[in-house]
């Protein structure tokens, strides 16, 4: 089976499609990975071939101050929906290179496209004649009487939870004029009914739907449609003895278990204040740290003590060798700290994070989330005392660790694809 798989954005939207592709690769099946260019080398090194997108909308990630306001919220709802509507705007013409590169990935044929429900890549597939099967990595795409869409910058009464997922469609629909000229002009394709839908077939029937997190974390609300499948965390082995350097073994080694804080892919405007922030904090939580400054939410401009700084490391090798895990609040991240049983803190940038860090504190696996806009030294110093010293929330995370483990999200997802190309 040839499986062209499309995703877009950072590292944690294109790790969990290598961590599927490899498992399809393990299945005997041939996958190709359509991602942002800058990504290439690490795709390749896990032995999957590459397409390239053009990096597109991810290259305003370079200036943190155009989306600090989208991230962080400051200025309030008004502000921030303000910006994510500027950010979109400006997003149209990167948009336009990136369908550009979509098409020309389809050129070698598939048997089935697996995407990301926010990519317009279900076009492709009808424009190769194969099933598409778009990917949830948050539970933001199906409507529920549960909880409300995760991406409302704002409260909304229960009555509203699923109304409030008309967002999504109004966010796409920002591209339709794009993308319809593209589905036209380069792939050949007529105007349809539901064409902007990715959870629709063309024949308007739901498509199989994959959400790459674990049911024990979000379970399936009651009104969730057959069609949705929760398979559990893509999770990416980096390796059967990734070496770090040894300066890093060294440290691990001489001394008690240390706390990672790092917040990933997510821009800030001052990385060294937040460096300095987190470094006061870890002084006086009396804890050892290693600092991962990642996309740049974080730098020191010194040397601290008890403090190992490293620019990435993988998470499944280093979480558990430390006590507890402070980070953003991604899926990615959120699910690989869970799977190596370590308490967490959720500091978060944006809604879809809140929405993680809140459930790991209402699962006992992490005290308060706190806004990075709020993030003070005493608050974070007193966050980390309790997530890396509370031996009950220890154990639960041990406890919810094996639940975890056992779900195999890939082999899962794997076992859908297959159904799905067979037509089952």
């Amino acid at each position: 089976m040839r499986v062209l798989l499309v995703t877009h954005g950072t590292r944690g939207d294109v790790q969990p499609f290598v961590a599927l592709a490899t498992g399809l690769l393990a299945a005997g099946h041939e996958p190709v990975l359509a991602a942002p260019a800058a990504f290439g080398p690490f795709v390749e090194q896990h032995g999957v071939r590459f397409a390239a997108l053009d990096d597109g909308p991810n290259r305003m990630l370079d200036d943190p101050g155009r989306l600090e306001p989208v991230l962080a919220g400051k200025g309030g709802n008004g502000r921030r929906i303000a910006a994510m509507l500027s950010v979109l705007r400006e997003a149209k013409p990167a948009m336009a290179r990136v369908l550009t590169d979509m098409a020309a990935a389809a050129d070698g044929g598939a048997d089935l496209v697996v995407h990301q429900a926010n990519s317009p890549a279900h076009h492709v597939a009808e424009y190769l004649g194969v099933p598409a099967v778009p990917v949830g990595l948050q539970p933001v795409w199906v409507p529920t009487r549960a909880f409300p869409n995760l991406m409302l910058p704002m409260r909304v009464p229960a009555v509203c939870n699923r109304m409030s997922y008309r967002l999504n469609a109004l966010a796409l629909r920002s591209f339709a004029g794009a993308i319809d000229r593209w589905r036209r002009d380069t792939l050949g394709l007529s105007r349809r009914r539901y064409r902007h839908d990715s959870l629709r077939r063309p024949d308007g029937t739901q498509a199989t739907l994959l959400q790459a997190f674990s049911r024990h974390i979000v379970p399936p609300p009651a009104d969730y449609p057959s069609w949705v499948h929760t398979t559990g965390f893509w999770f990416l082995d980096s390796g059967e003895d990734p070496v770090p350097s040894p300066e890093l073994s060294h440290f691990l080694a001489t001394g008690k278990p240390p706390v990672f804080i790092g917040f990933g892919s997510m821009p800030n405007t001052d990385p060294a204040q937040v460096g300095r922030l987190v470094s006061e904090a870890v002084r006086r939580a009396g804890v050892r740290a290693v600092l991962a400054s990642g996309g740049g939410g974080l730098r020191l401009e010194e040397q601290v003590d008890d403090v190992f700084v490293v620019d990435q490391v993988p998470h499944d090798w280093l979480f558990p060798r430390v006590a507890a895990v402070v980070h953003a609040g991604g899926a990615g991240t959120t699910g690989a700290a869970v799977a190596a049983g370590r308490p967490q803190v959720g500091c978060f940038f944006h809604v879809e994070q809140r929405f993680w860090a809140q459930r790991l504190h209402a699962m006992g696996l992490a005290p308060e989330p706190i806004p990075v806009r709020d993030l003070a030294a005493d608050t974070l110093s007193e966050a980390i005392r309790r997530a890396a010293t509370d031996v009950a929330r220890s154990r639960r995370a041990e406890d919810v660790a094996q639940q975890i483990r056992a779900e195999h999200g890939v082999a899962r997802a794997v076992e859908l694809l297959e159904s799905e190309a067979a037509g089952t």
